[in-house]
């Protein structure tokens, strides 16, 4: 049998035969599930029991009592005298306090809102929003303005994305393909870390342990490279299988999860209502998960972890502790960051100029790639030319790792650096 596949059989058995493999496949999705569950929960607990008493100094005069038109359990407003609010809210009484002036009729002043906690971001912004209609109102009613012109004004219009397929036909909301695609981009960006790093642990810890002296005795440098990226990207893709199993059914079962939450009778259904009439008329429509975006992730998977497995292999191979190698893995691992800092504005704008460039670099294209998978359709020549340049970088990267790592595993006692690896380079 070829020694690749001989020590890539060793790498794989050898980690998927652990306990922490079998915990970590079955029990880490569901453990982010429920730690993503728990942050929701314990946030909309802190929101609804954030309950406060603001103490309102209304200089205009109408403003408050606009405000107090408004019922709302968790902001309670109350007027207050503006020679006493602050020690009123330094001595807890009150949890702030709000000054709306004079000149905030005619836009010379703004309205302050004044706390000892801070935050309070959430409850300016309605303020600021109430306020702000409760001032647009008044000024209609000094300029005459009948009541049925700000209804109309007050009018409100929703907005729902909608992605089109190639045929012209609705495929579902656009806010939801563009989070199966955020979602697909970041269980990339994490894989390719987490295993590239098992490549370059394993590696230092062999070569610390001298274990490496004995392998490469019977097995060449380069097979031994080889077959220990190939056995970790296999262990790899057992899982990642494993977690897009439960993503398809996740996506399958979530309408039904969603029609768990929905009251039919206060969105004028009756009780009997199905989930799918209460999901069309909330404007949810789960995506289906396309096979052929699973096949490209796995391509794109296999392609990012063989050229990054190959480089953290050859900063392994040049170093005997994890501390002298981290100005070495910065240069390695900050391509990789560089989608990751973009991926707002990819996800933004999918076709735009920038993502297109990073989705056709190498070192850059995984992780951009699977969000554009997911979030629209690409130009009939990007994927293809893409894994080109994919392919191609690989070939070069496991070209130029595989002399460094031949000699940079035998080495001991120092601390190799950038320059150390370029003459390793040139003498192999």
């Amino acid at each position: 049998m070829n020694p690749i596949f001989i020590v890539a059989r060793s790498e794989l058995l050898r980690r998927i035969t652990t306990k922490s493999f079998v915990v970590t496949t079955l029990l880490a999705p569901l453990a982010l599930v429920a730690v993503l569950a728990l942050v929701v929960l314990a946030s909309v607990e802190a929101l609804e029991s954030d309950s406060r008493t603001i103490a309102v100094v209304d200089e205009t005069g109408f403003v408050l009592d606009r405000l107090l038109e408004v019922e709302d359990e968790d902001l309670i407003l109350v007027p207050a005298d503006s020679a006493t609010v602050r020690a009123e809210v330094l001595s807890g009484r009150y949890n702030a306090y709000l000054v709306i002036p004079r000149g905030v009729l005619t836009e010379e002043e703004s309205v302050r809102y004044y706390s000892v906690s801070g935050g309070g971001f959430n409850v300016s912004s309605v303020l600021r929003n109430r306020i702000q209609r409760a001032v647009r109102d008044h000024r209609m009613e000094e300029a005459n303005v009948s009541p049925e012109v700000l209804s109309i004004l007050h009018t409100f219009v929703d907005i729902r994305a909608v992605m089109l397929d190639t045929e012209g036909e609705e495929a579902g909301s656009a806010a939801i393909f563009s989070g199966l695609g955020l979602i697909m981009a970041m269980l990339m960006y994490f894989a390719l870390i987490f295993y590239s790093n098992a490549i370059f642990y394993g590696v230092m810890e062999e070569k610390r342990s001298r274990v490496v002296e004995v392998l490469i005795s019977s097995v060449r440098p380069f097979n031994l490279l080889m077959g220990k990226v190939m056995g970790i990207g296999a262990m790899g893709l057992i899982q990642l299988s494993c977690w897009g199993l439960l993503l398809i059914a996740m996506t399958t079962l979530g309408g039904t999860v969603i029609g768990l939450f929905l009251d039919p009778v206060s969105m004028g259904f009756d009780a009997g209502a199905t989930t799918d009439e209460m999901l069309a008329a909330s404007g949810i429509t789960m995506p289906s998960v396309d096979i052929s975006i699973v096949i490209w992730f796995v391509l794109y998977f296999v392609g990012g972890f063989m050229l990054y497995a190959g480089l953290f292999a050859a900063v392994g191979s040049m170093t005997d502790q994890p501390q002298d190698a981290q100005s070495l893995l910065l240069p390695v691992m900050l391509p990789l960051f560089i989608p990751m800092i973009f991926i707002s504005a990819v996800l933004e704008s999918p076709n735009s100029t920038l993502a297109v460039v990073l989705s056709q670099i190498p070192f850059t294209s995984p992780v951009p790639m699977v969000m554009r998978l997911a979030a629209t359709d690409l130009a009939f020549w990007e994927l293809p030319v893409s894994l080109l340049l994919l392919i191609a970088g690989i070939i070069g990267v496991v070209w130029v790792s595989s002399r460094i790592y031949r000699i940079g595993i035998l080495m001991h006692g120092k601390k190799a650096s950038i320059k150390d690896a370029v003459r390793w380079l040139r003498q192999a």
